[in-house]
């Protein structure tokens, strides 16, 4: 029995809570995963985990050996690039990463090609989407999420603040007017961003002197997607609170037209995640030092001067 890759099937199977989740990541047969599992237990001489119809559960020596394992794996993997960077830039290895589909495409992707110069060993998994994945059944290492963090089994590590504009097409603002107050909001439409997570409307909210206020307006659409939003804006359907990451181009040709730019919208914290046992892989730590990177100097990712 190899038990280093016994170690890495058994840490794999409780992260994902699953044998068939750990045997797709893991690219083996569900049954050869077990076979692995229950070769190692037999050499421990112990029980790691209590399997049930409906979940698996560490046993107390389970839990142990996991952590063990986690630091033991780790410190490997550190040692050998440690050793490989003698003759090569980076680390080898595969990072499974997920975020926001907007954020991957307009912020991201565009740069990629900057981290393979550097690190052309490593391998990027990139998931691109707004549903709200569970990091640990689907084996992702890094994730980015905008928003306030609900999971507090994850690190959390801020990187930026996505800072909103409230905006409209030209042909919307010749047809029904331009809001010179927030008060006057009410008598215009927006086109509604809802959350691809959650299915809920985003707030249309304005820092005015201080404090957070919040305007309920109606609209004739709604999306579910920050690309789209935007798409729809540009026809003139309605008033919208884009990231101004997003719009900047189209502000700058008078494609959309910022209103109400004494009140700006409620900037949003941007994070990275990843579960704590993650958080000293060497490959993890110089992909997040990279991203981290991408957004401190982005101008749509700060505060406003």
């Amino acid at each position: 029995m190899d038990r280093l890759k016994a170690m890495q099937a058994f840490v794999r199977i409780v992260e994902a809570n699953s044998f068939s989740k750990a045997a797709e990541t893991l690219n083996l047969q569900r049954a050869a995963l077990t076979s692995t599992l229950q070769n190692l237990e037999a050499f421990l001489g112990t029980t790691l985990l209590q399997r049930s119809t409906r979940r698996l559960s560490l046993t107390p020596d389970g839990a142990e050996y996991f952590e063990k394992c986690i630091q033991i794996l780790a410190t490997i993997e550190e040692m050998e690039n440690g050793f490989r960077n003698h003759s090569q830039k980076g680390p080898r290895g595969k990072l499974r990463l997920d975020m926001p589909g907007a954020v991957g495409r307009h912020v991201v992707l565009p740069r990629i090609s900057e981290f393979y110069d550097t690190y052309p060993d490593l391998e990027l998994v990139m998931s691109l989407t707004d549903r709200l994945v569970d990091m640990t059944q689907e084996g992702v290492d890094c994730a980015l999420r905008v928003g306030s963090l609900q999971d507090s089994s994850l690190v959390g590590r801020q990187i930026g603040s996505m800072q909103f504009v409230t905006c409209a097409s030209p042909s919307y603002l010749q047809r029904y007017g331009t809001p010179l107050t927030i008060e006057e909001l009410r008598q215009h439409r927006l086109v509604t961003h809802c959350s691809g997570r959650t299915g809920r409307a985003f707030d249309w909210d304005f820092q005015v002197d201080g404090k957070v206020v919040k305007v309920e307006m109606s609209g004739i659409v709604s999306v579910n997607d920050a690309d789209a939003h935007v798409t729809c804006g540009l026809q003139g359907l309605g008033l919208m609170q884009p990231a101004r990451y997003q719009v900047r181009e189209y502000l700058d040709s008078g494609e959309l037209v910022e209103v109400l730019p004494r009140w700006l919208p409620v900037p949003m914290p941007v994070s990275l995640l990843y579960p704590q046992n993650r958080k000293n892989v060497p490959k993890l730590r110089l992909f997040a030092d990279w991203v981290e990177e991408i957004f401190r100097g982005h101008i749509d990712f700060n505060d406003p001067k």
